[in-house]
This record gives C-alpha cells, sequence and structure tokens, in this order.
C-alpha cells in the first residue's frame, strides 16, 4: 500500500507545477515523504496560528483561505484550485498562519514535508526557482485584489471575477462556480445579496446566461471586459 501511494503522489506531483520537470530521483524522494489527505466538505486543513511544517497541493476539489474580523464576520482571501498550492510561506519561514484552510467541498490534498522540500531544492535549483516566481506572482495577485475591492464597483469586481475564471475553450466563454455564490461574494468583499443583484443585472442586460446552479455563460465577453477594467 506504502509503494502505491507513493507512486500515485510521484505521478500527480509530476502534473502540477512547480514540481513538473523534476529528474525522477528528487521526484520520488519527494513522493515519499508526501502525505495523501482526503477532507470532507467544511473540514479545516489548516487552522489560522498554525505552524505547518510542510506545504500543500490540492488534487481535487476546492479550498478556501479565510480570516474571521473582529466582528465574527468571514473573509476570503484566496480561493484555491485544484492543482494550486497553499501554506509555501509559512512552511518555509516557519511563521504562524494567518489564514485558516477549509475545504469547500469533498477535496484530496497532498502534504509535502518542508524538509523534503529542501532536500529536492538543494538537488535541483530549477524546484527552487518555480516555488519562488510561485509566491511572487501570488503577491501580485494579492495586491491586485486588494485594488480591486477597494477602488472598483461591484459590477466592475463580478465582471473582472468572470472574466478571470472563464474557460474560453468553447464558442461562448463559460464559468463553472466550483463553490457556493456566499463564498465567492466574500471573496469579492460583496454580500451575497448584491453578488445575486449583480449577476441578474448582468443576465437582463445579455451579458451572461445561467445554466443551472453552477455555469454562467458569457455571452457578451467583450462587454464584461469593458467593465472589468
Amino acid at each position: 500500500m506504502a509503494l502505491a501511494t507513493q507512486a500515485y503522489a510521484a505521478r500527480t506531483l509530476s502534473r502540477f507545477a512547480p514540481f513538473t520537470g523534476l529528474d525522477v530521483e528528487p521526484l520520488e524522494e519527494l513522493a515519499s515523504a508526501t502525505r495523501v489527505q482526503h477532507v470532507n466538505r467544511g473540514e479545516l486543513i489548516v487552522h489560522r496560528g498554525d505552524r505547518p511544517s510542510g506545504m500543500y497541493l490540492l488534487v481535487e476539489g476546492a479550498v478556501k483561505l479565510f480570516l474571521i474580523s473582529s466582528g465574527g464576520a468571514e473573509r476570503i482571501v484566496r480561493l484555491v484550485g485544484m492543482g494550486d498550492s497553499f501554506c509555501e510561506e509559512s512552511a518555509f519561514s516557519n511563521a504562524a498562519q494567518t489564514l485558516a484552510a477549509q475545504a469547500s467541498c469533498d477535496s484530496l490534498v497532498l502534504f509535502i514535508p518542508t524538509r523534503a522540500l529542501q532536500n529536492a531544492m538543494q538537488r535541483s535549483s530549477k524546484l527552487g526557482e518555480a516555488l519562488l516566481t510561485r509566491l511572487s506572482e501570488r503577491m501580485s495577485a494579492l495586491v491586485v485584489g486588494m485594488e480591486q475591492c477597494e477602488q472598483r464597483s461591484s459590477m466592475q469586481r463580478v465582471a473582472h471575477y468572470l472574466v478571470q475564471h472563464a474557460n474560453r475553450d468553447a464558442d461562448t466563454p463559460e464559468v463553472q462556480l466550483c463553490t457556493s455564490k456566499q463564498t465567492i461574494a466574500s471573496q469579492l468583499n460583496m454580500t451575497p445579496e448584491s453578488f445575486s443583484r449583480v449577476l441578474s443585472r448582468f443576465a437582463r442586460e445579455g451579458f451572461i446566461r445561467t445554466q443551472g446552479h453552477r455555469a454562467i455563460r458569457l455571452t457578451d465577453y467583450s462587454g464584461l471586459m469593458s467593465l472589468a477594467v
């Protein structure tokens, strides 16, 4: 069973950045130390104040990173999608985790210990460079998110979210909502009611067409892009 888990971890790590392109030996060493975790919807993976001794990679499902305000309100800082990682900053700095991580649905994550990461980085400079690039991109995205919440209207925020998350492979771009509207609204610093009102307005004005509870077709993609600026 342990060998099967290691083989699965090696195959999975090799599919996702920053581990793509690793040589066989450092990849297998990482995989041997990696833990596979199945988490249920609503389960906390990391508590605020924890000092994670490694980083996480989301293989399936969705995870939200959030904090609780002094008034008890939940403020979502980042939604983690499949193939993305989280907690790297605390893993390498040994600082207390500022954000809690919770599964938004039944999910599968890999936990990669810091010691194994450090060993792999010593053997592969590309891994260290890839991790640094990822953290830099995340910092930039955080600043953009703060700017969006402070300087953009609710319509601009929703338009930006839809454009950013659209699957543009189809003739008509489509957004699959992988989490609840309440969660998305929190990330955009809006109430769920305000988020729903903007979506309803976009539907009335021909920008989008909803399909069921989870799919939104962007029937006027260029118009939404103009709004998002």
